[in-house]
Parts: C-alpha cells; sequence; structure tokens
C-alpha cells in the first residue's frame, strides 16, 4: 500500500488541462529558430536538451516577447526592471477565471456572455492579464495602477494590438493627498489611515499587533466608479514586505519594481484590503479573486472571508515547474442551489481544481467546507 507522503506526490495538481502548454512546453529550439532575437539566449545542456538562464532578465523577458507573439500574436515589451510574467503561468490564472465564469456555482448576472468584463488590479507594465484575457476570450478589461511608467507601457502594450485595444482600458489609480515613499513605508513612518482615505471601516479590523495593516494608494474603493459592474477582478499581488525578502530567490529573475514587489505586511495585507473593498462593493462583482505566493497565508485570509460572511469561496493551486502558487477567489451572490454536490466529471479537470465551499450566509452562519481533490 503506498503511503500518504507518495500519494500525495502523485496527486499534486498540475498545470491548467486547458493552457496552451499543458501538453506542449515552449520549444526553446524552435523559438530560436523562428525568432533570432531569442536565439542567443538558448545553450543546450550536456544531454542536447536547449535551455536557456532563468536568472537572465534579457532572457526571460525576450522568452515571455516571443511567446506572446508566436502563441498569442500579441507585440509585446517592457523596460528593464519592471515586473516580467511567465506566459504559462499567468495562462492558469486566466483559465481558471474562465473556470469560475462558465460554472453554476452562482447565478449569472450577465445575459450576454460574449461581453465579459474584468478588473486587473495592479496591470504593471506588461498588462499581461487584460492581453491574455483579451486576445483568448475576447473579454473586456479595466487595467490599474499608480506610477507613470506602468501606465505608460501598459498603454503602449494596448496601442501596439489593435485587435484587442478596444477591449482594455488603462485607467490611473488617483493617490490620497498623503503619499509615502518606499523608505517611509520601510520605516514605518506612514501615517495612513481609513478616515484619511476615505474608506468605510469593515466588520474584521485587524489588531495593529497581529498583522500590519495595508498603506497605500486605492484598491478597488475609489478606483471602481459609480455604477460599474464586473464580472471578476484579479490581483497579481505584491507577495513581499521588504525588497531584500523579494531578492531571496537566486533562482530566477523576473525584475520587478519596489511598487510591484513590495507591500507593507506583504500580500496578506495587501489581499485583507481587497477582501476590506470587497465587503462595500458586494455583488458589484460577480468574483473577486487574487492570487497568493504562501500557502501558509490562505488559511488567514478564509478565515477573513468567513468573517465577513461570503457566500462561497473556491481556491485552487497554480503549478509551473518548480513554481507553485495559490489562486482564491470569492463571491456575494447566492449560490445558485442550497446544496450543492461536489463533484465534477472530468477527471483531469478534477485533479486540477482544489475547492474550498463557505456557506455563511445560506446557512444561518454556518460554515461548510469540502474539498474537491
Amino acid at each position: 500500500m503506498p503511503s500518504k507522503k507518495r500519494r500525495r506526490k502523485e496527486e499534486r495538481p498540475r498545470i491548467h488541462p486547458k493552457n496552451k502548454y499543458s501538453d506542449n512546453p515552449p520549444d526553446f529550439a524552435l523559438l530560436a529558430s523562428l525568432y533570432p532575437s531569442f536565439q542567443p539566449f538558448v545553450f543546450y545542456s550536456r544531454e542536447g536538451r536547449p535551455r536557456i538562464d532563468w536568472t537572465d532578465f534579457n532572457a526571460t523577458r525576450e522568452l515571455t516577447r516571443v511567446l506572446l507573439l508566436h502563441d498569442h500574436g500579441i507585440h509585446w515589451w517592457i523596460p528593464d526592471g519592471q515586473l516580467c510574467p511567465t506566459v504559462p503561468n499567468r495562462s492558469n490564472y486566466i483559465h481558471w477565471i474562465e473556470d469560475l465564469l462558465s460554472s453554476d456555482i452562482i447565478a449569472k448576472t450577465n445575459s450576454n456572455e460574449d461581453n465579459v468584463r474584468g478588473f486587473d488590479i495592479g496591470t504593471g507594465a506588461n498588462c499581461i492579464y487584460p492581453l491574455l484575457g483579451a486576445s483568448l476570450f475576447g473579454w473586456n478589461f479595466v487595467a490599474s495602477d499608480v506610477t507613470d511608467v506602468a501606465l505608460e507601457w501598459a498603454e503602449r502594450n494596448v496601442k501596439n494590438n489593435p485587435h484587442v485595444s478596444e477591449l482594455i482600458e488603462i485607467r490611473k489609480v488617483k493617490c490620497s493627498q498623503i503619499t509615502f515613499t518606499p523608505e517611509e513605508l520601510i520605516n514605518g513612518e506612514s501615517i495612513y489611515s481609513e478616515e484619511a482615505e476615505g474608506l468605510p471601516s469593515s466588520s474584521f479590523d485587524m489588531p495593529a499587533s497581529e498583522d500590519k495593516s495595508y498603506c497605500g494608494p486605492p484598491v478597488l474603493l475609489d478606483v471602481v466608479r459609480d455604477g460599474e459592474s464586473f464580472d471578476f477582478c484579479m490581483s497579481n499581488p505584491p507577495f513581499f514586505e521588504s525588497i531584500e525578502e523579494a531578492g531571496l530567490n537566486p533562482k530566477t529573475s523576473c525584475g520587478g519594481t519596489y511598487e510591484e514587489m513590495v507591500c507593507p505586511g506583504g500580500e496578506k495585507a495587501f489581499i485583507t484590503r481587497i477582501i476590506k473593498d470587497s465587503v462595500v462593493l458586494k455583488q458589484s462583482f460577480r468574483w473577486y479573486t487574487s492570487m497568493v505566493g504562501r500557502k501558509v497565508n490562505l488559511k488567514f485570509l478564509i478565515s477573513k472571508l468567513r468573517e465577513v460572511g461570503v457566500t462561497i469561496v473556491k481556491t485552487t493551486e497554480f503549478v509551473q515547474g518548480q513554481t507553485c502558487r495559490w489562486g482564491l477567489a470569492w463571491s456575494f451572490v447566492p449560490p445558485a442551489k442550497k446544496i450543492i454536490s461536489p463533484h465534477v466529471t472530468e477527471k483531469n479537470i478534477l485533479s486540477f481544481m482544489l475547492d474550498v465551499w463557505l456557506f455563511s450566509l445560506v446557512c444561518l452562519n454556518s460554515v461548510q467546507n469540502s474539498f474537491v481533490h
């Protein structure tokens, strides 16, 4: 009888089955032969396998550029130092959003499935999620950011792709009158308060001694306009609490500015802010979602969602090579069914999805959790 450890290893989630690279990973040799600019970054192992140096930012950026062009018809570029996304990994998130939208877990508020509208929190100079969502599925996007460089290059990347440019709006986040430098945030000298931002208080303000509160520009509130509604929001949050922590992985070089990588309190504080905003915006979004970089934060965030009385929570694991990330989604829309039997017919999707169901509003504040393996 196989041990639990071995069985768990065999059941480890993999790349999303609908991902273009699920069965056909990028062929570096082919790409090098088709795109001369990529050729200098490709070398061969002793076994004759084509590889690139993942610690070389120029190599990872050129790989992203040629993959977006070759597989998606997207013309793309970012300046030095900006966060460089990996296309297969970001595609996993997009396909999971598609799974959420196509499911019958909650009622569809948008009768026109061809007019899906998403909101990308902190799109960055790369604008990767709107570009993929628009090119793959024809989704409309509002993509927000705060820095001039990110906004300028996101606009460039959208305008350089006329076939999707009409689907994507780049929106500048207007900061409050109180601004902070990275040094002030690192030294804990910011004087941010909810009153300063005009944000209503929520039902689960964290004690300062337990967790750091988010200190920064608006996330959803004061960015989403009155009367706007969306099918989903998504976020690749700043994972780290310091720029030193962000540079601890010597095996990769994906760039990233302070604003993209660092937030006082890290991803836990940033995603908690999204949760607080969602309490106010409620059904303005069918689904609120975020990527999570640390599994230990997932339990904490789910407990916060339980406290605010969401109708449902779903989680999944994104696997790409040796990198694991988690997806967290929640909604205030009532479930389409009072009792849901958690089963999936297609085995390959079953192995990919890990679901957590929390019915606090429907079941008189009792929570029913069931995990689909």
